[in-house]
């Protein structure tokens, strides 16, 4: 007899997936296969499962692996462009807050990466917040300060903490009470280490720095849902990576998605065809101009677009 259940995809590896169901004798985690070449809903993209997907599984009886039968529709999901599959790849689904780590130095402060980020978290519709993680750490970079300012201006929250000595963990916690997060972020800026500050019973293994590159070695090679039952929570750790392209967006669009840019589109003298680099009555580049929007944030949108239109520039 065919036996089949609602699961949660905890994680998701290629074709190998984890799916937590419930049980009449508690919680179980089953090995799961998709049944079938292609998950229908699910064909154009790089990996057709994350965690934070629903799905309905196949049980195998008298085994703890399941096979999957189809994936509900998500109410949002995090991605980004994968150049290998030249295609989507999903990090996480179904989440209500995203949480963009940085620091100040070890491994430096990359702006343009955080606002990939944070773009992508807009095209999702998912509240973002900037994390700026080792705080403990001694630094001394105006640009830094100015750039975490400048995020503040334009309407994000900003969280300083260190996931090292517990300052700003408390408040961390407060701001992802009762949601599912998704922790994202390049290597070496402590995501792992940040989850093990909010809940040290998981002693999840921690990276270290190339102390030659001054760049985070991986130690999450898959996302991977965590549970953080004292304050009902769940969290999504991503893999770090050190070059993010946005998903799914088209070149002309991607002001709308930029707080500072948006109120400005379709206002130039060429309207949504101003490609904003040269055009006169260009309002963007005006904007610019009169320090409305911060040049390296323009600067940030120019590159983004060059990647957009086929083109590579090193981050």
């Amino acid at each position: 007899m065919q036996i089949t259940q609602k699961g949660l995809v905890i994680s998701a590896s290629h074709n190998i997936i984890t799916v937590r169901i419930d049980t009449k004798d508690g919680i179980k985690e089953l090995e799961c296969r998709i049944k079938g070449k292609v998950l229908k809903g699910c064909e154009n993209f790089y990996n057709p499962i994350a965690p934070g997907d629903h799905v309905i599984v196949e049980l195998q009886e008298g085994t703890d692996s399941a096979l999957i039968l189809s994936a509900e529709e998500r109410r949002n999901y995090f991605s980004r462009f994968n150049q290998k599959g030249n295609t989507s790849q999903l990090l996480a689904a179904n989440t209500d807050l995203l949480l963009c780590v940085t620091t100040p130095c070890c491994p430096p402060f990359r702006p343009r990466f955080i606002d990939r980020v944070l773009l992508q978290a807009d095209i999702a519709e998912i509240d973002a917040i900037v994390i700026c993680n080792k705080i403990d750490i001694k630094y001394n970079d105006a640009d830094f300060d100015e750039r975490l300012e400048e995020y503040k201006r334009i309407g994000y929250k900003l969280l300083c903490i260190s996931a090292k000595t517990g300052e700003g963990i408390e408040t961390l916690k407060e701001i992802i009470k009762g949601k599912t997060s998704v922790l994202t972020g390049q290597s070496g800026v402590g995501k792992s280490s940040i989850i093990n500050a909010l809940s040290p019973e998981l002693n999840i293994k921690e990276g270290s720095l190339n102390e030659k590159y001054d760049r985070g070695v991986h130690t999450t090679t898959m996302s991977y849902m965590f549970d953080l039952p004292s304050y009902s929570a769940k969290i999504i750790d991503t893999p770090g990576v050190r070059r993010f392209i946005p998903d799914r967006i088209k070149k002309e669009e991607i002001i709308l998605h930029l707080k500072e840019f948006a109120p400005l589109a379709g206002k130039c003298s060429f309207g949504m065809s101003c490609s904003h680099k040269c055009e006169p009555g260009c309002k963007i580049m005006e904007a610019v101009a009169a320090g409305i929007i911060h040049e390296d944030r323009y600067d940030s949108f120019l590159r983004i677009t060059d990647d957009l239109e086929g083109k590579y520039n090193d981050d």
